[in-house]
């Protein structure tokens, strides 16, 4: 995503006119100023302890968690930077202030509000679309141009692992792990102490790998060993989504989540994922279009979150997720889904619960169930590993990501929601899913609507819930009551998600850019209906803000 420059202390702006960066600077905010607001913006998210079930873990295998942990921190770091080459200093500067203000940026690594459209809450430059990743500057079309003038520079520049920056009147490619180095380095040796101290070989063959992967950007041998990781301590750290670089979703963002693995609640779900062709087979587009030759290992994994880093801490947290991204591990082997099942359950307690009661029909408002939400929290995440990926247009072999850009994740995120929720209807006339899913699937389906919406209608995943809400009102399969409430239409529902699953899919099968734009465009667009209800939630908190009190604590203990 984004970021830029921002006013430094007096100290700051003097040594920054010995050493010239590429963003212009813009005027200091009086520090009461700048904090007028910010406790109730920070309020938006409830402070929650997260504590994950460590009874799966062996003693000895604590050491391990202590220093994933410390390598997790260090994904901080680098994000940060991804956010935004001048983020170290405003944070520098943001810490002599403190109090709330110090925590505001520490939940949106940087001075621009991630609930708030990116506008920034300190400070008044406007964010950049490119983040980091690109000089401040930079516009597509003068990156396109510079690709287009040096063709042999297109692989590099449009390479997932590296930055783009200026040298003189150039544009140059840096690969990560040079940009990165002061941070990768000790991360890698975190990972190296880990894998000495664990007794799981799966674990260990994925973190040496991965620890080397730091050094080389080549990280297709540790995706494969991560994919094969079967272990207490499940562990993701990398660089993965695209979501942060706003031009053209090229970039991959760094992130660690340290989790523990819950083993009975994750094998009571392994039966989805033998499902997962009949899935593919089963989606409403034409047979040319389905993926089917795409690998179905597919492990799912119930976790519990003991710590969170770099660009999966940012703002709203990640309930799940599907990785690896590399489309040559999914054509292999698929991929893995990982559920935060601790984080699911603070969420659906303090945030859907409280949603459902102010914007639902009244005969629907009680129907919501946990059952359900981790349900479509689940088949989002295999639905990510389904539909077109690898695809041909005008005769060239490409990805829907590239042909999509910077539509790639609203799009990709709508359509897991969309084909969630067509997978489990699917499911229960196959009777793989008990009927009476089919009760509170919907309602929980509408309050998760407006619970996602308010993370900012024009943030990735909050704009492509916009246009399902937009989709289904049209269809009729929503209805709007006298009061303003919404309902499900049972009868419709079904016919109006497969209806807007054929759309989704059928833009990405034909890496249709210009057709996505001209969807979002039309159905994109937050209505005054859908606004009104979303005023109604103004005491109900966005999200969480986790608190890793047990991560400290293990920590401490090494």
């Amino acid at each position: 995503m984004r970021r830029t420059t921002f006013a430094m202390a007096t100290a700051l702006l003097a040594a920054a006119a010995c050493q010239p960066t590429e963003n212009a600077m813009t005027t200091e905010p009086e520090p009461a100023a700048a904090a007028a607001g910010i406790a109730a913006k920070l309020a938006r998210y409830a402070p929650t302890e997260l504590t994950a079930d460590l009874s799966g873990v062996p003693e000895s295998e604590r050491p391990v968690l202590a220093h994933l942990i410390a390598a997790g921190r260090l994904m901080d770091e680098i994000f940060l930077r991804q956010a935004s080459v001048d983020n170290p200093a405003v944070r520098e500067e943001i810490a002599a202030i403190g109090g709330d203000l110090k925590t505001y940026f520490g939940v949106n690594f940087g001075p621009w509000d991630r609930l708030d459209e990116m506008e920034p809450w300190y400070g008044d430059a406007p964010h950049p679309a490119g983040a980091g990743y690109y000089p401040a500057d930079i516009t597509k079309a003068e990156f396109e141009a510079w690709v287009s003038e040096h063709p042999e520079d297109q692989e590099a520049f449009e390479s997932l692992h590296t930055v783009i920056r200026r040298d003189g009147d150039r544009l140059v490619a840096i690969p990560y792990s040079e940009e990165y180095r002061e941070w990768l380095e000790p991360a890698a040796e975190h990972l190296r102490a880990a894998a000495a101290a664990t007794a799981n070989a799966s674990l260990r063959r994925f973190l040496e790998s991965r620890a080397a992967a730091f050094a080389s950007d080549d990280y297709y041998a540790s995706d494969m060993d991560w994919m094969d990781l079967d272990a207490p301590v499940e562990v993701t750290i990398g660089p993965y989504e695209t979501y942060e670089d706003g031009l053209f979703a090229y970039k991959a963002a760094f992130e660690a989540f340290v989790t523990v693995d819950l083993p009975e609640q994750g094998a009571a779900l392994a039966r989805f994922k033998e499902l997962l062709p009949w899935l593919e087979r089963n989606l409403p587009i034409p047979e040319e279009h389905k993926n089917l030759d795409r690998g179905t290992d597919s492990p799912i994994r119930v976790v519990d979150e003991i710590f969170v880093g770099g660009d999966s801490k940012n703002g709203v947290q990640t309930l799940a997720f599907n990785l690896p991204n590399d489309e040559r591990v999914r054509e292999a082997k698929g991929s893995k889904k990982v559920l935060l099942h601790n984080v699911m359950r603070a969420k659906y307690d303090q945030i859907l619960v409280p949603i459902a009661e102010r914007v639902l029909a009244s005969d629907q408002a009680d129907a919501v169930a946990f059952d359900s939400y981790f349900a479509e929290v689940l088949h989002h995440e295999l639905s990510h590993g389904l539909g077109p990926g690898n695809i041909v247009v005008d005769g060239r072999a490409t990805e829907v990501r590239k042909e999509l850009k910077e539509l790639y994740g609203t799009l990709e995120e709508a359509k897991a929601d969309v084909m969630g929720i067509y997978d489990i209807l699917a499911l229960i006339d196959r009777g793989d899913i008990p009927a009476a899913v089919r009760d509170t699937l919907e309602p929980t389906y509408v309050a998760g609507l407006f619970r996602a919406a308010r993370f900012g209608v024009h943030e990735a995943h909050g704009q492509g819930v916009v246009s399902q809400f937009n989709y289904l009102l049209e269809k009729g399969a929503l209805e709007i009551d006298e009061e303003g409430r919404f309902r499900a239409n049972s009868e419709t529902f079904p016919r109006a998600i497969e209806s807007l699953l054929n759309e989704m899919l059928m833009l990405q099968a034909r890496g249709d850019y210009a057709g996505t734009k001209d969807f979002l465009a039309k159905y994109g667009v937050a209505s005054p209906e859908l606004l009104r209800a979303i005023d109604r939630l103004s005491d109900v908190p966005v999200d969480i803000r986790p608190i890793f009190r047990q991560a400290e604590e293990l920590e401490a203990g090494v």
